[in-house]
């Protein structure tokens, strides 16, 4: 028999259905902003509207840090019985891992181009 056959499994994969389109909708939300970007020059704000790089990290960084806690507090559950979901554990993790290792890409650009401005000559 089918473990996804029973009732509990045909809840899990609409669930699955559900977020797999909740991350479509927010791709193709991301690409028309990028396009947006793309299609009409920027006018230039002051840094106090915009929040600056800083707060803009800073906030990217509040967001994978509450992904992982998530992911965390998800899988303790799950190991304590108080989830029997493993579709949702597995993708807290996955999402946790996906923000961790972007958040590790944007770590390694940022350190290499601030050793490229240190190598510049004044």
């Amino acid at each position: 028999m089918n473990p996804l056959s029973g009732a509990g499994g045909a809840g899990s994969i609409n669930q699955v259905m559900a977020l797999r389109q909740q991350i479509i909708d927010r791709s193709s939300v991301l690409q028309e902003l990028h396009q947006n970007k793309d299609a009409a020059p920027a006018e230039a704000k002051p840094a106090q509207e915009t929040g600056g790089f800083a707060d803009s990290l800073r906030t990217a960084l509040d967001g994978v840090n509450a992904a992982q806690q998530r992911s965390g507090d998800i899988t303790a559950a799950y190991e304590r019985g108080e989830v029997t979901d493993i579709a949702k554990v597995m993708l807290a993790r996955q999402e946790a891992g996906v923000a961790f290792e972007a958040t590790l890409q944007v770590r390694n650009k940022l350190l290499s181009a601030y050793q490229e401005i240190m190598r510049m000559g004044v």
